[in-house]
């Protein structure tokens, strides 16, 4: 999965767009180090060491990784999508914002 995000912030790195994670990891030293092997190089939040964290628990997530895909607003457009549907979802997102720059 990361392989596919490192994509992704790279095809967008001249774009309105953002890779946001939210942790879940016990281990704020360990999960530190596997982003840097991971070469995570986005923002990532630390959601206070459980499943159960502040920020999981106002979303409601119940499953990990959960993906949510905001647009230009920050409405959730689109949940769950992975793979060739994420890029179709992003794409989707990135047509309707220069369309609406225009």
């Amino acid at each position: 999965m990361y392989a596919h995000e490192r994509s992704l912030v790279e095809k967008y790195k001249d774009q309105p767009f953002a890779i946001v994670g939210i942790n879940s990891d016990r281990d704020r030293a360990k999960l530190k180090e596997r982003m840097s092997e991971e070469d995570i190089t986005w923002r990532s939040f630390f959601d206070g060491g459980g499943t159960g964290g502040p920020i999981a628990s106002t979303w409601n997530v119940s499953g990990w990784p959960t993906i949510y895909v905001l647009d230009v607003d920050g409405r959730i457009r689109f949940e769950g999508v992975r793979g060739d549907d994420l890029d179709a979802a992003i794409e989707a997102l990135m047509s309707e914002a220069a369309a609406a720059a225009k």
